[in-house]
């Protein structure tokens, strides 16, 4: 298969390297605005499968040139481009995955969608990161081997290996992103209801191996799609796993109004977001630099099999690849879009329209892949 990566970006890189180290896979164009980015990308690869094309992906016709005659596309774009890449997809006839996008509702606009797709014979799967992405494709495997789904639960974090005050917290993407999930309401379903709960709340002690006790509490967007592949369930819930303590050091931020974006004080005449400052804090501060992070996963898919009572649950704990200098959420993440951008490309998955990962990856498979990379997922049935 021939692949087109878009954006030449942390995730975007991991994903050509798992690529190109694949037998199935002949070609890799990786396409970005800044083709020297894309360049250095190539260099420090080194691989002969590797072409460099400069695209600007706000230039509709551009995009669609270059996306044209390749397979699949993996959009490891910023996620304003989602929708954009998903038409250009549609127009010609390329199958596309993309990391996922809840502000604005970007990622319901790529599956609303599905009957062009369909018509194009094309396949489009958003949500291909690790919360939402991974989550989601276990939850449907789970669901899958169950008669009847009662309750899903969901806990993921990326953490520092070794923590470090004030926060106990190092970034591994954007600062802004982190604040919206902490300001806006979870949305989550509790006693087969939908509702609205506050982020950073009912923070409960969950512990892993080699790691705890650790703290986890609600955020916004971790839910995705569930509440809608599965609204007749008793319970819904996602919680974000952190160090113990940041929660409460994050609500006073949030009381605060450090991070409402809607917010402004004025200070010597000018007018300033809380939030603005607050982020040209702790951008530099909280930065992982060279530091080891981890990614902790905890799905629960309970309901009835045969009428008894069943649960399936999935674990990982996956650290640093200090080998290839690769950050565990990074390659928590672009290992899950380059494994599912595959299955489309050899034909594993054959659906074709607009899905979200729970409706469409196979589960088995995907664990089998991410074992195969060194990304261990545990299965146990009780």
């Amino acid at each position: 298969m021939n692949v087109i990566v878009l954006g030449a970006g942390l995730m975007g890189k991991e994903a050509v390297r798992d690529l190109i180290e694949q037998q199935g896979v002949l070609s890799v164009t990786l396409a970005d605005v800044d083709e020297e980015k894309a360049k250095n990308v190539q260099r420090s690869l080194a691989s002969e499968k590797v072409k460099v094309k400069r695209v600007d992906a706000a230039n509709d016709q551009e995009l669609q040139t270059a996306m044209h005659g390749h397979d699949v596309a993996i959009n490891a774009l910023f996620y304003t481009f989602n929708e954009k890449v998903a038409k250009a997809a549609i127009e010609t006839g390329v199958h596309a995955v993309d990391l996922g996008g809840h502000i604005g509702h970007m990622t319901d606009r790529v599956l609303a969608l599905h009957e062009q797709a369909k018509r194009a014979g094309v396949t489009l799967i958003p949500d291909l990161g690790v919360a939402p992405g991974m989550i989601n494709i276990l939850t449907g495997y789970g669901a899958s081997q169950l008669d009847r789904v009662h309750t899903i639960k969901l806990y993921v974090g990326g953490i520092p290996l070794r923590p470090e005050p004030p926060l106990g917290y190092n970034h591994v993407f954007s600062l802004e992103g982190l604040l919206d999930h902490y300001t806006d309401p979870s949305l989550i379903i509790r006693d087969g209801q939908k509702q609205q709960v506050p982020s950073l709340s009912e923070v409960e002690t969950i512990y892993f191996e080699r790691f705890g006790p650790l703290e986890a509490f609600h955020t916004s967007g971790g839910t995705s799609t569930l509440s809608r592949s599965y609204p007749h369930v008793k319970c819904l819930e996602y919680k974000t796993i952190r160090y113990p303590g940041h929660a409460e050091k994050f609500q006073l931020l949030v009381d605060l109004q450090f991070t409402r974006r809607d917010y402004e004080v004025e200070v010597d005449g000018a007018i300033v977001r809380p939030r603005d400052v607050l982020l040209k804090v702790l951008t530099p501060l909280l930065d992982l630099k060279e530091k080891d992070d981890v990614v902790l996963l905890r799905v629960i898919v309970s309901g009835e099999k045969d009428g008894k009572e069943r649960t399936y649950e999935y674990e990982m704990v996956t650290e640093k690849d200090r080998q290839k200098q690769v950050t565990a959420m990074a390659r928590s993440t672009a290992y899950t879009v380059s494994v599912v951008a595959q299955m489309i490309g050899d034909g594993t998955i054959q659906k074709r329209g607009a899905y979200p990962p729970e409706q469409i990856v196979p589960g088995d498979r995907y664990i089998e892949e991410m074992v195969r990379r060194g990304v261990v997922i545990r299965a146990t049935i009780h």
